[in-house]
């Protein structure tokens, strides 16, 4: 009888000491992502940083993948779509430049992992979904996470979130062939929208506008691959 207790007692401890070494692991894994994905590509802005360090990648993709969530690559996470490589999720929020008090709409919640680390260095999150299984899934997921400023709708994304508008930046995080006219429209004077541009299949490229008066500046910048900008059927 006393051998029994000892080895339940044993077993209590040893499962304790894997989930501990598990927590601990996770975050090993996180900094090493940060160090050799992030800054050692030339990303080294703080806010940019501290929120891809702080946000915890491997609750934000399906079980099957939590092993490689700190790997450098996207992972799917059903539904036809992915969670996108760290790297680009630092260089797309890098290249918008997020200020603590500003306002930044999301066109593609996912997961939501895209959106939880914006809302670490903004003031509010307006994240549009398309796929309603998808963003009941990231606004449970962000819940649990307390991201009381992220705020998930189901629809279309081609259409903004008006009502919240303007915003300081816009972050597509599908592919279009045409820039969405709404999506202009609804940026704040001076503010900053990222959206991958190219054909369905095949090699996109990031494009940034920045809104000047009614005009509105266009840049190329760097060959990606992200799933298409899908559509509502309603």
């Amino acid at each position: 009888m006393k051998f029994s207790h000892s080895l339940a007692a044993f077993t209590v401890l040893w499962i304790g000491s894997i989930q501990l070494f598990g927590s601990e692991g996770f975050s090993n894994k996180r900094n090493a992502m940060i160090e050799e994905q992030i800054v050692a590509r030339g990303i080294s802005e703080g806010r940019t940083v501290d929120a891809m360090r702080s946000v915890k990648r491997h609750l934000f993709v399906p079980k099957v993948q939590t092993r490689h969530a700190y790997e450098d690559r996207p992972l799917t996470i059903g539904y036809g779509q992915t969670i996108s490589q760290p790297y680009i999720v630092a260089y797309m929020t890098d290249l918008l430049k997020p200020k603590p008090g500003q306002t930044v709409l999301e066109i593609g919640t996912g997961s939501g992992y895209q959106a939880a680390v914006m809302a670490e260095i903004v003031s509010e999150v307006y994240t549009v979904e398309v796929i309603p299984e998808l963003a009941k899934t990231a606004t449970e997921r962000l819940k649990e996470q307390g991201y009381e400023n992220v705020h998930v709708k189901s629809g279309d994304g081609y259409f903004g979130w008006a009502e919240h508008a303007p915003f300081d930046s816009i972050n597509v995080t599908a592919a279009a062939t045409s820039i969405p006219p709404p999506l202009k429209e609804q940026l704040r004077e001076g503010g900053k929208m990222i959206i991958p541009i190219g054909p369905r299949l095949g090699v996109q490229h990031l494009v940034m506008i920045t809104r000047k008066g009614d005009n509105f500046k266009t840049s190329r910048l760097i060959p990606v691959r992200f799933v298409p900008f899908t559509r509502s059927k309603q």
